[in-house]
């Protein structure tokens, strides 16, 4: 998401570092790359095929589909089944993939029952353009019915620090079996009504645990999130190479948090209800 312009709308100012970057992430041992084919539209999709295809054995890409753009920052819904038809199959040329290694529906549309959408989605997977499914964006009772209408895999929703999932969607996931992606990990949602958890006072209970460790903030926020959900991914955006530092130094400090730090985190504010 964060390899496209401003707004995530457009081309990067520079295409060269963004494809750098990716190259980097991976070279850094990240195996898994989320993107959608709303980021830019089609501009992230874009770039990720012309920097790892061939694509090496053990990377894997995950893509969405449902999510419509008219400009920087406008997100619009479509769950329309043939519309997720076209969907899949633009997100195939740009990534130049016969089969995307995991599709999700970014998020559902009011207007169209889930079981439609997905059924398209399943349809596609029978064809073997789609190895895995996941949904994103979801109550516990659109997951519910989401199970029972499809394969599903993985859930992507919200959930950092001070912003949490509803936990009846996580524990479905830790039930059932099912990887969840926890996106905005450091608490961006891109309109400032959630503050960035890097940005927080260095009195705050994240700052005195990244204080003891000699640790970023970011690198704790995600560590927190790998020890407390075993079966939850954080996909971090950036666009900084320094930054891409900072959020894969959180898989080593995961296992060195405490108890006690976990305690101390805990204590976080949330700024924001459930999802």
């Amino acid at each position: 998401m964060r390899t496209t312009g401003r707004g995530v709308w457009g081309p990067p100012f520079d295409r060269d570092a963004a494809i750098a970057l990716l190259r980097h992430a991976v070279d850094l041992g990240v195996n898994f790359v989320d993107t959608a084919d709303s980021y830019g539209p089609d501009i992230s999709e874009e770039l990720i095929g012309e920097a790892f295809h061939p694509y090496p054995t053990g990377l894997l890409i995950g893509t969405k589909g449902g999510m419509v753009r008219a400009g920087p920052w406008q997100w619009a819904i479509n769950g329309d089944p043939a519309h997720l038809r076209d969907c899949v199959e633009g997100s195939l040329r740009r990534l130049m993939t016969d089969t995307i290694d995991l599709y999700q529906l970014h998020r559902p549309d009011p207007n169209i029952p889930i079981e439609e959408s997905l059924g398209a989605l399943v349809s596609m997977q029978g064809e073997g353009k789609i190895r895995h499914l996941g949904v994103c964006n979801v109550t516990k009772v659109l997951l519910g019915r989401a199970l029972k209408s499809a394969p599903i895999a993985s859930v992507q929703n919200n959930h950092n620090l001070i912003d949490r999932t509803d936990p009846r969607v996580l524990e479905a996931c830790r039930r059932d079996g099912l990887v969840f992606f926890a996106y905005f990990p450091l608490g961006d949602v891109g309109d400032g009504s959630i503050p960035r958890l890097v940005n927080l006072e260095p009195s705050s209970p994240l700052a005195r645990v990244a204080g003891r460790h000699g640790a970023k903030l970011a690198s704790v926020a995600l560590a927190w999130l790998i020890q407390t959900l075993p079966f939850a991914v954080p996909i971090p955006g950036t666009s900084s190479p320094a930054h891409l530092q900072e959020n894969v130094a959180a898989l080593a400090l995961a296992s060195r948090l405490t108890p006690d730090d976990i305690a101390e985190l805990a204590t976080m504010p949330i700024a924001a209800g459930v999802y």
